[in-house]
């Protein structure tokens, strides 16, 4: 029964395959490989994209910080969610990496609205010189609230940051899994809904420790290569985070293993819904369960063996009647028993 994060689960044995093959003789390093090249390519074909330029890195902190380092000045601002990963799980990396600062949208089940972006970005550059300029929009899709933006919802965000002349980042950590969800393409999720760069993530859906960069705009690759080196994201031996690329897209593993982990979450949120006192914070999306109860109830699920995050306090001490929230996450691995075995333990 763990569900504390799509982190924690194993990689897919296809992926370990990939990695297994590409760990034969030698290879050029820093990218110059077969591999490297081949896992460009089927990246670029999964978003319909043969001009972009695709680079690896090992996780969805360096991937954030440095694209939107390249899109941005140190004199400017990003514009991202108030509950972004960026602004609550990155230690500060994008702020460091671009020495550009953040400016939280407010938002509403994690999703930032094309009127509240409007607002914050007018309140914005309106001191000259002596203030912040305009920089890009990030949006956060599979959103840390575990809600999805829809293509409309998407197109609208873009529009507004068009209007200021602004590029769009996506953090596409969950990209796998809000595109199952609305049965979409790669494409028309990025670039057809206005997105400039995305950092598209292999991690947390069944892969080692890779994402793929795509950089839509060929002018701004040569500057991410740059700042990929010189912040020291650049690996040696390459050809094994492309590696992982590659198994992970190969013959569509990548929609599987999101779809496998949706299926989970949705079976999740069925047990759960009739259980007296519990609530759910927002209408759960794609694999992610943002849930409230009462201490007691979070003692006795951790007691009884269930793996999941809780927040607001100590689940253990305190009032037994204080409503703690929790957070439950599926992964590709989660089997309908385990799922069913956290159900039996509430209902119990």
């Amino acid at each position: 029964m763990f569900f504390s994060s799509d982190n924690a689960g194993p990689v897919h044995p296809q992926v370990i395959a990939a990695i297994t093959t590409a760990n034969t003789g030698y290879a050029p390093g820093y990218g110059s490989d077969a591999f490297t090249q081949d896992a460009r390519q089927k990246v670029r074909d999964t978003f319909e994209a043969p001009e972009a330029a695709v680079e690896f890195v090992i996780n969805g902190t360096s991937a954030n910080a440095l694209l939107l380092a390249t899109m941005s000045q140190p004199w400017e601002t990003i514009f991202c969610a108030d509950v972004a990963h960026i602004q609550e799980d990155e230690c500060n990396a994008p702020e460091f990496y671009s020495q550009a600062k953040l400016t939280l949208v407010p938002t509403v089940d994690g999703k930032m609205s094309p009127d509240a972006l409007r607002t914050k970005i007018e309140s914005e550059q309106n001191r000259g010189v002596h203030g912040p300029q305009r920089g890009p929009l990030s949006i956060t899709q599979v959103t840390e609230k575990g809600t999805i933006y829809s293509l409309d919802e998407i197109r609208a965000l873009t529009d507004v940051a068009r209007e200021f002349g602004m590029k769009t980042h996506m953090d596409g950590a969950r990209f796998a899994n809000a595109l199952v969800a609305l049965d979409c393409t790669a494409a028309e999720m990025s670039w057809k809904a206005g997105i400039d760069t995305v950092s598209f993530g292999g991690t947390k859906n069944g892969a080692l420790g890779v994402e793929a960069c795509v950089i839509f705009d060929p002018d701004l690759a040569w500057e991410f290569e740059l700042r990929r080196k010189r912040g020291g994201h650049l690996l040696s031996k390459h050809r094994f985070l492309s590696a992982q690329m590659q198994g992970y897209l190969a013959d569509g593993l990548w929609l599987d293993l999101a779809r496998a982990a949706n299926a989970r979450c949705t079976q999740l949120a069925t047990g759960l819904r009739d259980y007296d006192g519990l609530t759910f914070q927002c209408e759960p999306q794609a694999n992610i369960i943002f849930f409230d109860m009462p201490r007691r109830e979070h003692k006795r699920m951790l007691d009884g063996g269930a793996f999941y995050y809780v927040m607001g306090g100590d689940p253990h001490t305190g009032d037994p009647d204080g409503m703690l929230t929790g957070r439950l996450v599926t992964d590709w691995s989660v089997t309908e028993d385990a799922v069913q075995q956290f159900v039996d333990l509430l209902h119990g």
